[in-house]
């Protein structure tokens, strides 16, 4: 039988622990939200420029675009990056390095702009809303040596400055790029509602994976494979028609 002053213990210990779930739940929320002010919705990653050339058409081709995008492409890129900028967000001279591969790993110059522009975004709402003196000099520092701050890095630091767990945040921000994305194709393809709730749930596997093979890798290994992406992209900067700047 426990005595009181144990069961007091237990109950301080699960409380704690709830107590850092729901902290890291509820702000996870608020700044992975699609109503979150980083102007998201303004970009498509490339995927404007697919549906036009017909390569994405339908539900299980948009699966298929974004399941690479998360695997192969930035949704791999940007989730190592997170973990990182997490782990180096007390060494600003090793953050500063890591802030411009992250922003020098970009295929196309509106893919640059999208992530940087969303990350400067993210950090001005962030300070704005939930101010902090070491996120602050950390953005200060980044703006002196002039070095671009793109979403991941953005997300990494504010994460491990504001004490969230990484390994939920890791997948919080995938599973926010994947609804983004089918988000664009529902304004630009015949993609209902419902069919958009089922490649988010398809796309789940494929968000787990990445999520769980981030920390492994070490930035000066990484790389992307989405070539298509990378041209269609570049494509879109001349496209005639569009609805949004990547």
């Amino acid at each position: 039988m426990l005595t009181a002053a144990a069961t007091i213990i237990i109950i301080t210990i699960t409380t704690t622990i709830m107590t850092l779930e729901t902290h890291t739940l509820l702000r996870l929320q608020s700044w992975l939200s699609p109503a979150f002010p980083t102007g998201g919705y303004a970009y498509s990653h490339g995927l404007e420029q697919a549906v036009e050339a017909g390569r994405v058409n339908d539900l299980e081709t948009l699966i298929d675009w974004i399941d690479a995008v998360l695997r192969f492409g930035s949704g791999r890129l940007d989730a190592s990056f997170l973990a990182a900028a997490w782990e180096t967000c007390d060494d600003e001279d090793a953050l500063r390095g890591l802030a411009e591969l992250s922003a020098a790993m970009r295929g196309s110059a509106e893919l640059g702009l999208e992530t940087t522009a969303q990350g400067a975004a993210f950090l001005a709402t962030v300070q704005a809303a939930w101010p902090d003196t070491r996120l602050a000099r950390l953005i200060a520092d980044l703006g002196t040596a002039e070095v671009p701050t793109t979403l991941p890095i953005a997300v990494g630091i504010a994460a491990g400055v504001h004490g969230l767990d990484v390994v939920a945040t890791v997948p919080a921000y995938l599973q926010a790029f994947a609804a983004n994305q089918v988000h664009a194709a529902q304004r630009l393809m015949a993609i209902g509602q419902t069919d958009g709730q089922r490649a988010l749930a398809r796309l789940e596997p494929a968000i787990h994976d990445t999520a769980a093979i981030a920390h492994a890798r070490r930035p000066e290994d990484l790389g992307s494979a989405t070539l298509m992406v990378d041209l269609s992209s570049l494509r879109h900067e001349t496209q005639y028609t569009r609805l949004f700047r990547s």
